[in-house]
């Protein structure tokens, strides 16, 4: 029996974005490229199109976040959707209501969309089960599962500067074990054809089924980065980290932590990326964060045009993938007469 992925429509357009894995290369494509045609639109006058006139999107944020939430809320923003901000700290889940019952009541107040963060593993998912058929879930972070926003616009930023990613070696520095993002990341990059996905970590912050995902590992910076064009640094997740991972966050750098003396090893073109937010003299130094290199503020940018078109395919599904693109690229040269 065909296990029906819960992303996907009946006619195999998004209804949800709740992880990359399950989904075939050509809807990856199909969201990079509809974020290609908003690319533009943050440099024109009016940095709006009309796209979701009329739609109601909540974002519902149960762990903190700065880049995530504000480029959700600028993406909504830029497609003309009204936005809720839901402050989790303060809302009446605090007074005992239940998580279903909070839901019902946006629900009730003709929401269109959640875009939920959550510590818990698989929060998403039970969203997503439990929501109405008109209403879309975008997954912004849950647990250490998946992180698929933040992946896709990372193969944006990979695709602008790289032209693609066949030939590619990309490397993954840093905490694999409690990082959603670098599942998200091993996922998207193997799907999309990537010739090599390296890990490089200490052994304690390497999960043991990460070999099966297809990734060769290095516990050497000089071995793992030699000669990789893409290299995408990861933060200590302290917070998710129960017990003794490492000596000390001086000797994680010494080993780890990014220099321009390790970032030798790799290609002279290779670029430099992370997922924010740095904690620099930790995993990354500030000549290298801040160098030729780094895409890291490219990745902000893209963040925007990406979470715009995952929100625009999800809500737009009632018509073709590919009429979202096309009419994307239509409202973008007449963003500044359409919106006002």
């Amino acid at each position: 029996m065909r296990r029906t992925n819960i992303q996907l429509d009946k006619n195999n357009n998004l209804r949800h974005f709740l992880s990359v894995e399950g989904l075939n290369r050509q809807i990856l494509t199909d969201i990079l490229d509809t974020a290609e045609s908003f690319s533009s639109i943050g440099s024109q006058q009016v940095k709006k199109v009309p796209l979701l006139r009329g739609k109601t999107i909540a974002n519902l944020f149960f762990e903190a976040s700065t880049r995530t939430r504000t480029t959700f809320e600028l993406a909504a923003k830029r497609l003309s959707a009204d936005v809720l901000n839901i402050s989790i700290s303060t809302s009446a889940t605090v007074k005992g209501e239940s998580l279903l019952d909070m839901l019902r009541n946006l629900e009730s107040m003709h929401c269109d969309m959640f875009v939920v963060r959550h510590g818990e593993s698989g929060a998403a998912h039970f969203i997503a089960t439990h929501v109405a058929p008109h209403v879309s879930v975008i997954n912004a972070g849950d647990g250490c599962h998946a992180h698929p926003t933040q992946a896709m616009l990372d193969m944006f930023t990979i695709r602008q500067h790289k032209g693609g990613f066949a030939d590619l070696r990309v490397a993954i520095v840093g905490d694999i074990k409690h990082s959603r993002v670098a599942r998200s990341q091993i996922h998207a990059l193997t799907t999309l054809g990537v010739t090599e996905v390296r890990v490089i970590a200490p052994k304690t912050l390497v999960p043991r089924e990460v070999q099966s995902l297809g990734v060769h590992v290095f516990h050497d910076m000089e071995q793992g980065l030699r000669d990789v064009d893409v290299v995408i640094m990861l933060r200590l997740q302290n917070e998710r980290m129960k017990g003794a991972y490492l000596p000390s966050a001086h000797e994680y750098y010494q080993l780890y932590g990014l220099t321009t003396e390790k970032l030798g090893y790799a290609k002279p073109d290779a670029i430099v990326m992370h997922p924010g937010p740095i904690n620099r003299g930790v995993e990354i130094d500030s000549l290298v964060a801040d160098g030729p290199q780094s895409v890291i503020l490219d990745q902000v940018t893209n963040g925007i045009a990406v979470r715009m078109a995952v929100m625009s395919m999800t809500l737009g599904r009632s018509a073709t993938q590919g009429s979202v693109k096309r009419e994307a690229t239509k409202a973008g040269p007449k963003a500044g007469k359409e919106a006002q």
